[in-house]
């Protein structure tokens, strides 16, 4: 289902308290990322972000990258991945395909030749699966470049691979040997 305007500008900002700044609507997460949805909802209506329950259960379930989940009884939300806090989402270590790709924009591919690639300021790189997630990623950033990792071959060598609820592949860095060349 296609998103309204407000969703989106309110899923914008739900990233960015549940994966980032918290204070931005004046709540606290626990230390696996859990916010009370209650405290939630009043913390975003006090800074002037308009939402009720009905809209938070809609834009967690129209979400098309599904970044957000709820607790078993729906008291608590989470981002799946992606936080620059420290926080533990409770990944479980996970087998990866042979192949990930990374997204990412042309101007970043020279570094990251050079140095692998880097997770920055949040807790882990982002792989993908599938070449058109990967390919939409990097285009977020600039003109687009898919870059495969040889992720079987990181796996067999020590390298840990999770893979967040929404799908997401995560690891700590990805050593510039095992970033393969380019195909878009």
């Amino acid at each position: 289902m296609k998103q309204s305007k407000q969703d989106i500008e309110l899923g914008r900002f739900l990233s960015l308290v549940l994966r980032h700044q918290p204070s931005a609507a004046g709540i606290k997460l626990d230390a696996q990322g859990w916010a009370d949805v209650r405290q939630l909802l009043a913390g975003c209506n006090r800074v002037g972000k308009q939402i009720d329950r009905v809209t938070l259960e809609r834009i967690v379930k129209d979400n098309s990258k599904q970044r957000y989940r709820f607790n078993d009884d729906r008291t608590k939300i989470r981002a799946n991945q992606g936080h620059s806090l420290a926080v533990d989402v409770e990944l479980q270590e996970t087998t990866p395909p042979d192949v990930l790709y990374h997204g990412t924009a042309s101007r970043f591919v020279e570094s990251i030749r050079a140095e692998g690639i880097k997770k920055g300021s949040r807790q882990h790189v982002h792989l993908s699966k599938d070449i058109e997630t990967a390919i939409q990623v990097g285009g977020r950033h600039g003109k687009p470049v898919l870059l495969p990792v040889d992720a079987a071959a990181m796996y067999r060598s020590g390298h840990k691979f999770y893979l967040s609820e929404n799908g997401v592949w995560l690891c700590d860095y990805v050593p510039r040997e095992y970033v393969l060349n380019e195909e878009a």
